[in-house]
C-alpha cells in the first residue's frame, strides 16, 4: 500500500532545497506552498514571473495536486490561461509520480517562451514603424504622380478660382469706380492730351535761359580754308 504523506513530505524536503528563495509554505493541513518562477534574465531584456500555488490532496502522486497562479507579474490574461493548460498536460503525463519539479520546469521554460515572443513582437512593431516611416518619406519625396486624370481635375479646379477672382476683381471696380482704362481709352475721352505736350513746351519756351559763356566769339573761330586767297568777305559779296 502506496504511503501518501511519505512521498509528500520527501518530496516537500526536496523543493525546498531546490528552490530555497522561492519555496514557502502556505498552509500545514492541507499542505499547500507556492513557488515562484521567473523567466531567465537577458541583458536589456524584461523578465515575467508566476507564483505557483499547489496544494496536496489525499491520494498525490497517484492523482494530481490542485495548483493556481497565485499571483504574476508581466503576463496577459491569455499567457497565464496557456500556464494552466501546461500545468494540466503535464500532470496528466505524470500521474503516479511526485510531479512538483517537473511541473515547475515546465513552467519555467513557458515563460522563456513568453519572453521570447515579446522581444519578437517589440522587434517586428519596431521594423514596421521603420518601414512606415521609410514610406512616408518616400511619398513626401517623391510628391504626387501626376496623371493625365487628376491633371485635368486639377486643372478645371484651377479655371474655376481664377473666373471667380475675375468676377470678384471687376465687381470691386464697378463699386468702386476705379475702372483701369487702356491708353487708348485715355486719349479718346480726354481730347487735351494731343495738344498737352504742345502747350509744356509753349509755357516752358517764355522762361527759357541762354549761358552766352557756352558760346565762342566768331573771330575766335578758325574759319580759315586751305586757300590762301580765301576771302569771308568775298562770301558776302556773291550773296548779294
Amino acid at each position: 500500500m502506496t504511503d501518501y504523506a511519505e512521498e509528500q513530505r520527501n518530496e516537500l524536503e526536496a523543493i525546498e532545497s531546490i528552490y530555497p528563495d522561492s519555496y514557502t509554505v502556505f498552509s500545514e493541513d492541507p499542505i499547500s506552498f507556492t513557488i515562484t518562477v521567473t523567466s531567465d534574465a537577458e541583458e536589456n531584456s524584461e523578465t515575467v514571473e508566476a507564483t505557483l500555488k499547489f496544494t496536496y490532496v489525499e491520494k498525490y502522486p497517484d492523482e494530481p495536486p490542485l495548483w493556481e497562479v497565485h499571483s504574476q507579474e508581466n503576463l496577459e490574461n491569455n499567457d497565464v490561461e496557456d500556464i494552466l493548460t501546461l500545468l494540466q498536460q503535464q500532470a496528466e503525463e505524470n500521474l503516479g509520480m511526485v510531479m512538483i519539479f517537473t511541473l515547475v520546469t515546465a513552467v519555467q521554460e513557458k515563460l522563456n517562451e513568453i519572453v521570447d515572443l515579446m522581444k519578437n513582437r517589440r522587434e517586428e512593431e519596431k521594423l514596421r514603424k521603420e518601414r512606415e516611416e521609410e514610406e512616408a518619406e518616400k511619398v513626401a519625396f517623391q510628391g504626387t504622380v501626376v496623371t493625365i486624370e487628376n491633371f485635368m481635375a486639377w486643372k478645371a479646379t484651377f479655371d474655376l478660382d481664377m473666373a471667380e477672382l475675375r468676377k470678384k476683381r471687376q465687381k470691386e471696380e464697378e463699386q468702386t469706380g476705379k475702372t483701369k482704362l487702356t491708353g487708348k481709352q485715355l486719349f479718346e475721352t480726354d481730347h487735351n492730351l494731343d495738344t498737352s505736350d504742345i502747350q509744356f513746351l509753349e509755357d516752358a519756351g517764355n522762361n527759357v535761359e541762354v549761358d552766352e559763356s557756352l558760346f565762342q566769339d566768331i573771330e575766335d573761330l578758325d574759319l580759315e580754308d586751305d586757300d590762301p586767297d580765301f576771302d569771308p568777305l568775298d562770301m558776302d559779296s556773291d550773296e548779294d
